[in-house]
């Protein structure tokens, strides 16, 4: 190893909601740091895909924009200035005979860290698009897997296609700017939470069920209608549209980390309640994390990354405290 290589205590893979609060807890614990982000940006998914989606399920915050919970996070996470790595994608995992993990990032780089915490969310993140052959010549007119701009949507007529949070989130988004909203689920039930199907109901969000987004139809430049198809009796209908958003879920895709000896189970990380995977010195945390009752929303993150570091600490200094000072008492915070 290079004798100016420097070495980290705790090295974050990824830099969504989870790993930047992960970021400054670890600056809590007085811990030297570094986020490794696969993405161009900070922000992770929520940049990504939800910048303007209202985010509600976070304590002491009624509401929030995606895009704005993201800036809020990076200040926090620079208050004790850790080292931030962006479009890298970590590929290699060593660990050397004196302990020091080193990870190998696409472009040869190699980090030098004494533990790993990982909030790479669901691994690379890619859409499952839409299966259709003239899908492709649509994508980025008015054919949408995010919505970057609520502005694009105001007064017209929208087709969503999907059955899950994402699909009835945006439902209920756009449902009071755009002039019509409709929502196409191949299910009977949709995968969301009850408050966000409650509200949807009682909008004027139009829902067929159980129907599958079958064709589009449009001309060169734009999709212009779609058939949908009943699930059950075949019968199909032609819909016009003005937009059409598919939001048919994320491919779950690990990549290298599939090669280093993780215990993965149906594409997520097997972890303890103490954030540990069963790699020594390696700690996970967000949606890459499975374990027993865990809680698939960012709050449930924002609590993870903290256990992770704090079990990170301990690893390192079995003497340390088992958790930092609450930050109305950390000297650095003190007089903010």
């Amino acid at each position: 190893m290079a004798e100016n290589q420097e070495i980290y205590d705790v090295t974050i893979i990824g830099g969504g909601p989870v790993g930047l609060f992960t970021a400054f807890y670890s600056g809590m614990r007085e811990l030297k740091t570094k986020v490794i982000e696969f993405l161009p940006r900070l922000g992770g998914k929520v940049s990504f895909f939800f910048p303007e989606k209202i985010i509600r399920d976070i304590g002491g915050i009624p509401g929030i924009a995606g895009q704005q919970l993201i800036e809020q996070l990076k200040e926090q996470a620079a208050t004790f200035e850790p080292e931030m790595v962006l479009n890298q994608r970590v590929e290699g995992f060593e660990r050397m005979d004196d302990g020091i993990i080193v990870l190998t990032a696409s472009n040869g780089e190699k980090h030098y860290t004494r533990t790993v915490i990982l909030a790479t969310g669901m691994g690379t993140l890619e859409v499952n698009e839409l299966d259709s052959k003239d899908a492709s010549k649509y994508a980025g007119k008015n054919l949408h897997y995010k919505a970057e701009k609520l502005g694009d949507f105001k007064d017209r007529h929208v087709v969503i296609s999907g059955g899950g949070d994402s699909a009835v989130d945006w439902a209920n988004e756009l449902e009071p700017i755009a002039a019509s909203v409709t929502i196409i689920h191949r299910r009977n039930e949709f995968g969301c939470l009850e408050s966000s199907m409650t509200k949807m109901k009682q909008s004027s969000v139009r829902v067929l069920r159980p129907y599958t987004l079958e064709q589009i139809h449009g001309n060169e430049e734009r999709i212009q209608s779609v058939t949908a198809r009943h699930s059950e009796t075949g019968r199909t209908e032609l819909i016009e549209l003005d937009e059409l958003m598919i939001n048919h879920g994320f491919k779950i895709d690990l990549g290298p980390m599939l090669d280093w000896g993780l215990d993965i189970e149906e594409g997520r990380i097997k972890a303890d309640r103490h954030m540990r995977t069963n790699l020594p010195g390696v700690f996970v945390a967000g949606d890459a994390a499975s374990y027993e009752s865990k809680l698939r929303l960012i709050a449930g993150g924002l609590t993870e990354g903290p256990t992770a570091v704090n079990t990170a600490k301990a690893y390192l200094d079995p003497e340390a405290e088992n958790m930092a000072m609450y930050s109305t008492h950390h000297k650095k915070l003190i007089h903010k």
